[in-house]
């Protein structure tokens, strides 16, 4: 007899499912129903890079390029598009898993269901659930990565809570379960293509195994935990493979990037970490010690660097009116992180919480959590806690791979509301565990609300100064009469801002607790508590969060392609017909500029991993060229033919053929530069030196039209042949190009060495001369170099990874793994319920 499907077990996850909905699109309904869109920096960036990708897959029926030349000029796009044939049925069930929702709602409800799954492999119920999904997907850094378009890194934290119930299951030993589940969100994860939070989050699974090894020891299970971890390993190997295009030619890519080794020893060899990011760069966004009272009160330094104070009411009310007007141009943010875009604010009811959780949770995961709340926060303090810091970047492997140290703080916001829920869910199936001891409760409020009621009414006690560092500098660019003054002023405004957030904060705090004694006092029913609650902490939550994401951030999408509209530059640029050159844009910052990418190949750009070498360049040569190109072109009043070209000789050789400078009132004026060396010429000489440092040295001291440098490594490729004179006679003229290829016609009248204005790289390029295999060499520490043979030639470089063919198999190969697994499950499920 066939047992029949019961249809109410999971009506509560679909009732819950339904509500996650319906909160995700309230919180987004006005831009979804009107189709506006968020036009931020990052997004706006990732739409100037990716439109010569967009352009080719126009022109070649969907095919991607691996190459970009739209920026740097040139570089690969494998972290601009990491896309293959392997990972499109995997776009297809993120799809799915998303139900379809539109872009913003999508993004919110993945984040609620992903820990909703989680909640539910701890054994929560479907409410309890519901209350966990709610206070992490609602923690204030999530909704600011959309408002900045971190997409990316939104999507891959999505996954992370999903990819631990996974774990979970495996550890409980629901093998098949559990390894499905993991290998499904850690192959979601790994292609969300955000490595710096995949890689945080291995921190937190392995002190989460840690507590699994420590239960095992004390019910003498070790041989349990050692198949489970075997399990866990297999499942996880299996969804790393399921990216394996992704993830090999970003290893590849990422040895040649600012997060690999620098070939160069003595250029800032006091700031290097051996083989990734500069100290500096990666510590540049440290969390304040002070700062990180955010998680309480999220106003502790002002919430957004975006917002000036004279928008804020409550300051405005201090403010002394002869300062009103400088009052605009200062913002509310008073941290010392260059800018940020708000800060992490977990609850405040959700933090008295997970305080309490340390009282009341039992076993070996609450040490877990606890250990990764206080491993993330020491770590965000970055250079304000450079002894641990230092450690990390140079003895932790990878850890010196990714720069901004603050956002470690998301392991954190996944430990606290975690361990949180694990205390509601504790005191709702034990109630007697606060009646026979409220003094845990009252400790848990006092550390949290207590601490907010000191904050509001004596913010100078724990906070000596409410101006940051850099505005205390800047201010003294006042007259010395008024510098103590609006410092003073300041302070007070300040200080009015942060004491209205810690009051709100104590006011949440009182009524969880009162909820809490409600519950213990049975005066409120367990359900109607966790409801409470929940209602309590989205509220809070949904609030704090409306200050950074609301809906006047959201334009019209024409809006956004406005700010894409060609200036009368660009359009004069435009009908150059020359066939392939490049743009330096100085009327913007350069190397930070994702809109002129959109319509030209340029010498700056806007990524966080361009090649190491490029940047290596722009540190030595460009930045100074740069400056004096202006300053030559000021003095010249624009007449370019006046210049010294040896001046920025460097920019020459990448073929900056034209300048845009800035004018008044926001105007460009571009400017052709008749000094540009073009696509390729000929060399008289080839220098050969003993290293990098020597090479890139060289640059500001050689005739680059006639002479090229090389490290003496690249010598054999030659075979013997050394350059004479080039013959005037010969020439080299580039015939034709695309993203992915470039064609030369060469006439040599002799063996000749061609320097070409491409950045060399060293993977995936096949160059032939008539169809013949050639080999490259790198020259003047960035280009492509080749010797070409006399006589009349076609010449061609092709960026073609064969790398690609290969990962892909291994990659559907793990796809097959999952969709038997899933079909296995499937059969057992179907086996079972057909018993009779």
């Amino acid at each position: 007899m066939k047992n029949s499907f019961d249809f109410k077990k999971i009506l509560p996850d679909l009732i819950v499912i339904a509500g996650f909905i319906l909160v995700s699109f309230i919180y987004f309904a006005s831009p979804v129903t009107e189709g506006r869109v968020i036009a931020q920096s990052d997004s706006l960036a990732a739409i100037g890079q990716g439109q010569e990708q967009r352009d080719y897959m126009e022109r070649h029926d969907g095919k991607r390029t691996r190459w970009n030349l739209s920026m740097f000029s040139g570089m690969p796009s494998y972290q601009m598009s990491p896309t293959y044939d392997s990972s499109k049925p995997q776009d297809a069930v993120k799809k799915a898993y998303s139900l379809f929702l539109p872009n913003y709602v999508g993004l919110v409800f993945i984040m609620l269901l992903g820990f909703y799954i989680l909640m539910r492999a701890l054994k929560a119920s479907p409410l309890l659930s519901a209350l966990g999904a709610v206070i992490w997907a609602f923690s204030s850094y999530f909704f600011i990565l959309i408002a900045a378009g971190h997409i990316w890194k939104f999507v891959t934290l999505a996954y992370i809570p999903p990819t631990i119930a996974g774990m979970i299951y495996i550890y409980r030993k629901k093998y098949l379960l559990g390894g499905l589940v993991f290998m499904l969100f850690v192959a979601f994860q790994v292609s969300s293509n955000h490595p710096q939070m995949t890689y945080y989050f291995l921190f937190v699974m392995l002190f989460i195994a840690i507590a699994f090894f420590i239960e095992a020891i004390q019910k003498k299970e070790l041989p349990g935990f050692v198949r489970s971890t075997a399990v866990l390993l297999a499942a996880g190997i299996i969804g790393v493979a399921a990216n394996a295009s992704n993830l090999y030619h970003t290893y590849e890519y990422s040895k040649e990037t600012m997060r690999g080794k620098s070939e160069l020893a003595h250029h800032g060899e006091e700031n290097k970490t051996g083989n990734g990011l500069e100290r500096d760069y990666i510590t540049a966004w440290s969390y304040g010690i002070g700062e990180t009272w955010t998680l309480l009160v999220p106003n502790t330094k002002g919430g957004t660097s975006a917002a000036r104070i004279a928008e804020n009411e409550r300051a405005m009310s201090k403010a002394r009116p002869e300062y009103q007007q400088l009052y605009q141009q200062i913002g509310q943010y008073w941290g010392e992180q260059p800018f940020t875009a708000g800060p992490v604010y977990v609850g405040a009811f959700v933090l008295a919480l997970f305080v309490l959780g340390l009282f009341i949770v039992k076993g070996p995961l609450k040490w877990a959590l606890l250990a990764g709340t206080l491993f993330s926060i020491l770590l965000s303090w970055g250079k304000n806690f450079m002894g641990l810091t230092d450690f990390f970047i140079d003895w932790i492997p990878m850890y010196n791979k990714f720069r901004a140290v603050s956002s470690i703080l998301v392991v954190a916001e996944f430990c606290i509301p975690l361990l949180a829920v694990l205390a509601v869910k504790e005191l709702i199936q034990k109630p007697e565990i606060l009646k026979n001891n409220v003094k845990q409760l009252y400790i848990s409020l006092g550390v949290t609300g207590g601490m907010a009621l000191l904050f509001a009414v004596a913010p100078k006690l724990f906070f000596s100064s409410f101006i940051s560092g850099q505005e205390t500098q800047a201010l003294q660019s006042l007259p010395p009469e008024h510098i103590q003054a609006v410092i003073a002023n300041l302070t007070d405004m300040r200080v009015a801002i942060f004491t209205a957030d810690a009051w709100r904060s104590f006011f949440i705090v009182a009524i969880g607790g009162v909820l809490v004694w409600l519950f213990i006092n049975k005066k409120l029913k367990a359900e109607w508590t966790v409801a409470a609650i929940l209602l309590l902490c989205l509220v809070d939550m949904w609030g704090v969060n409306k200050r950074y994401l609301n809906d006047s951030d959201f334009v019209p999408e024409s809006n956004q392609q406005q700010l894409f509209a060609p200036s009368p530059a660009d359009q004069y640029i435009l009908q150059d017909t020359t066939k392939y050159y490049r743009v330096l844009n100085m009327a913007t910052s350069t190397f930070d500029d994702g809109i002129t990418p959109y319509h030209h190949k340029v010498i700056g750009g806007y990524h966080a991993a361009k090649l190491r070498r490029y940047q290596d360049l722009i540190d030595i040569h460009l930045r100074s060229e740069m400056m004096a190109l202006q300053q030559g072109i000021i003095q010249a009043q624009g007449e370019m033919d006046s210049l010294n070209a040896d001046r920025f000789k460097v920019l020459n050789m990448l073929n900056a053929k034209w300048i845009i400078m800035p004018a008044q009132d926001g105007a460009t004026i571009p400017l052709e530069n008749p000094y540009a060396m073009g696509n390729a010429w000929f060399v008289d000489d080839i220098r050969f030196v003993e290293n990098a440092d020597e090479e890139i040295d060289a640059l500001g001291a050689i005739d680059l039209r006639k002479e090229a440098v090389a490290d003496k490594k690249y010598e054999s490729i030659l075979a013997g042949f050394r350059p004479t004179p080039a013959d005037s006679a010969s020439t080299i003229q580039l015939t034709d190009y695309d993203s992915d290829f470039v064609t030369y016609a060469v006439d040599a009248k002799k063996d000749e060495l061609a320097l070409f204005s491409e950045i060399y790289y060293p993977k995936g390029w096949q160059i032939t001369i008539d169809g013949q295999p050639a080999e490259m060499l790198r020259a003047n520490y960035t280009l492509r170099a080749l010797h070409i043979p006399a006589g009349q030639h076609t010449v061609e470089f092709h960026f073609d990874p064969q790398s690609i063919k290969v990962t892909d198999s291994i990659a559907y190969a793990a796809l097959i793994i999952m969709l038997l697994t899933v079909l296995f499950l499937v059969y057992n499920a179907v086996r079972r319920n057909d018993r009779p």
